[in-house]
């Protein structure tokens, strides 16, 4: 294969597996917003704890999808240090995503739930920037490649010397 069609099967696969974590990603943001509207509208809670708390559910659903879809072909052997991982990184999205929100709650005021909304959606995509890199990096480990065939021409050199064919004197 040559480089050019070999950079365009990495690109390819690239961008399946950014199409798959956005649509888990995408179902994520529905739960996240959904969770996050419902305590907002149901609770007394500060809208910085119904962040937290929706961005809990969300993380737990996203993992799900992820592990059994997105990242369904990677190494699953550590599944203790894949968990764990994934919620470092979960949680460090998430200071990253209510950072947002805390900045535009209690440092601008910015508290209609519009408002909250959009600076929501704002820190969930900044957040879900780091994410990507950290699953696909640290988390969801890609498998060591397969052995491959080796070319003919290789395999021929490498037979034992007993194997090798004499010379035929008529044809020479």
């Amino acid at each position: 294969m040559s480089e050019r069609g070999a950079l365009r099967t990495r690109l390819d696969l690239l961008a399946r597996e950014v199409a798959k974590f956005g649509a888990v990603g995408g179902a994520g943001l529905l739960v996240n917003i959904a969770v996050f509207n419902l305590l907002r509208h149901t609770t007394d809670l500060p809208v910085v704890r119904a962040s937290l708390l929706a961005t809990f559910v969300a993380i737990l659903f996203n993992y799900v999808g992820y592990r059994y879809w997105t990242y369904r072909e990677r190494d699953k052997t550590g599944r203790t240090r894949e968990l764990t991982l994934f919620l470092l990184f979960s949680a460090a999205g998430a200071v990253i995503e209510t950072g947002v929100l805390y900045l535009a709650t209690y440092g601008f005021g910015w508290n209609t739930p519009v408002q909250s909304n959009i600076f929501k959606i704002l820190g969930i995509g900044i957040a879900t920037l780091f994410r990507f890199w950290s699953y696909r990096t640290w988390v969801f480990k890609t498998l060591p490649p397969k052995e491959a065939v080796p070319p003919a021409e290789r395999f021929l050199e490498q037979r034992r010397p007993s194997e090798t064919v004499e010379p035929d004197p008529v044809r020479n």
